[in-house]
């Protein structure tokens, strides 16, 4: 099921490379994280989707307000994200979490949930190496934000922090 998301989000992204590099990174550190933390299958099911779909309004945002903001995103993004999983059997209360999760993944206080959290960390990741985040910047979002020991030590690992 994973693998036939990963298909249709890259046939979704129509040739972004950028979008599709980035959603294979973050999907990967959600992956490997998850793992690392032992999440159960069906956490760690929805987390993957989750990552994969988790910029699906990147595209749309970028229309609509020349700005692929995260607060657009999350605006955005629940209700596409819900369209996109119609007809892939997941089944209802998977769709929500992944809906909520997409609409949160820029959300960083009051997160619930180990879903969430990795998400939010897998992002910064993802983000922090292609836009060059300098240490400071990283050392404080470890410091404020992350929370699984899997994921500080693959963000110091990557950053050499």
């Amino acid at each position: 099921m994973i693998s036939e998301t990963m298909e249709k989000m890259i046939a979704f992204s129509a040739g972004n490379i950028r979008d599709i590099d980035h959603l294979i990174r973050v999907w990967t550190y959600a992956k490997t994280i998850g793992e690392l933390e032992g999440l159960d299958n069906e956490t760690q099911f929805i987390l993957e989707t989750a990552a994969i779909t988790h910029d699906i309004a990147c595209p749309l945002c970028r229309k609509k307000y020349g700005s692929t903001n995260g607060k657009y995103q999350e605006l955005e993004g629940e209700i596409m994200v819900r369209d996109f999983l119609t007809d892939t059997g997941l089944t209802r209360k998977q769709i929500d979490r992944v809906a909520f999760l997409v609409s949160h993944h820029h959300t960083l206080t009051d997160i619930e949930g180990r879903d969430w959290q990795i998400l939010v960390e897998a992002d910064y990741i993802a983000n922090a190496s292609e836009k060059g985040y300098d240490k400071e910047n990283i050392r404080n979002f470890m410091n404020k934000v992350m929370k699984t020991g899997s994921g500080i030590k693959l963000l110091k690992d990557v950053f050499v922090i």
